[in-house]
């Protein structure tokens, strides 16, 4: 099915991040090819399958955007993984959720936990190289069936550097701005070939800009010798250049503290680096966690220039309690005292399911979260 015209983002008052539950059917067939029961044929006709349906409910609850789900990945993190001389990456990724049969449960509270990528930095070796854009092929499938804008989803530069380790990777790259250069040469490849696909919205996972203002993560680079404001900039610098000169593409970061399993990795608000981040990110959607007290007020919006869109993430998607229209109302209302209304959008607070275990929720209250976004979009915006 061809694609229609794309929705005007510069006015769409709702978003969603990019992943959703995994249906049940599709976490056995990771599982069973996992431990090679069946083959990637049967396993690719699995999440054919379950793509093709969370779509059509995604266009039968009227989402204006709709995403594939992330639902042939097995963490948001292996957008970056079939690139040559990141093959310890690649095993961590994979290995990094344990792949989990098991049924949807709705527990009432998130916790706290590590992420252990992070933990366990990986070397590459060999130089850097694209071997198969595995979301191009990704999006023609989706996008193949409807006519409605699909988002695709990438890991940002600031995380893959983050995930690298520098130290035992010099024999390749002898500083990580040389490896940071080939991380850009590389997602700027795969982005081009979307945009000449027809992709019109590119969603970048960011969750590494909290490590900023996160105590333990600022200490952990501190202890390595490196001055998070130079980091940060770095990153800035390189995550812009992955987006350059690419016109009629819309691009998104998303920016969160931890979604693992319902879990948060992160605290420490936007307030120390709002300004700098903000006014330096060319994305023109920012997707900001804001459905806990870790992310501070709204205060830190009064940075946003005027040319982006500041999307609240209010709708938790880590617990299954589904927010009502008044009280997401009441937050809009509280954000709008510091940014224009015309610049704020709503969305989920992060995906559903960063990775193949998904988060303390059910599907059916994940799309009637979904639902009230798009409810009190309509009564705030009209």
């Amino acid at each position: 099915m061809a694609a229609s015209s794309p929705p005007d983002l510069k006015t769409l008052r709702v978003d969603q991040v990019g992943s959703l539950l995994r249906p049940q059917t599709l976490k056995e067939a990771f599982a069973r090819y996992s431990a090679g029961a069946i083959k990637e044929e049967e396993l690719r006709k699995a999440q054919d399958d379950a793509i093709r349906d969370v779509i059509a409910k995604q266009e039968a609850h009227h989402l204006p955007v709709v995403v594939d789900g992330e639902f042939r990945r097995t963490s948001f993190m292996e957008s970056f993984s079939v690139v040559a001389g990141v093959e310890e990456w690649q095993t961590g990724v994979k290995t990094y959720h344990q792949i989990l049969a098991r049924k949807d449960t709705n527990e009432a509270t998130s916790h706290k936990g590590q992420d252990p990528i992070l933990l366990n930095r990986k070397r590459v070796t060999a130089k850097l190289q694209l071997l198969r854009n595995g979301l191009l092929d990704d999006f023609r499938f989706a996008q193949a069936l409807t006519d409605r804008t699909v988002k695709v989803t990438l890991i940002s530069a600031d995380r893959i550097t983050q995930c690298f380790d520098s130290e035992n990777s010099k024999s390749i790259y002898s500083t990580i701005d040389e490896f940071l250069a080939d991380v850009v040469a590389v997602e700027r490849r795969m982005i081009a070939q979307l945009v000449e696909a027809g992709c019109r919205y590119v969603g970048i996972d960011g969750p590494g800009y909290t490590a900023y203002v996160d105590p333990d993560s600022l200490a952990a680079m501190r202890a390595r010798g490196e001055e998070p404001t130079a980091n940060m900039a770095r990153s800035i610098k390189a995550d812009n250049e992955i987006i350059a000169g690419l016109p009629g593409v819309t691009f998104g970061i998303h920016i969160c503290r931890g979604n693992r399993q319902s879990m948060w990795h992160r605290e420490g608000t936007y307030d120390a680096i709002a300004e700098k981040l903000f006014n330096s990110l060319d994305h023109q959607r920012l997707l900001l966690e804001y459905d806990t007290e870790r992310a501070g007020s709204f205060e830190a919006l009064r940075f946003v220039p005027k040319d982006k869109i500041a999307v609240l993430g209010l709708i938790t998607t880590k617990v299954g309690r589904v927010e009502s229209v008044d009280e997401l109302r009441r937050r809009i209302d509280e954000a709008a005292r510091h940014l224009p209304i015309e610049q704020l959008a709503i969305s989920p607070q992060c995906g559903f399911a960063s990775s193949i275990g998904g988060n303390l929720l059910t599907e059916d209250e994940q799309f009637r979260k979904l639902d009230v976004m798009l409810e009190t979009a309509a009564k705030v915006w009209g």
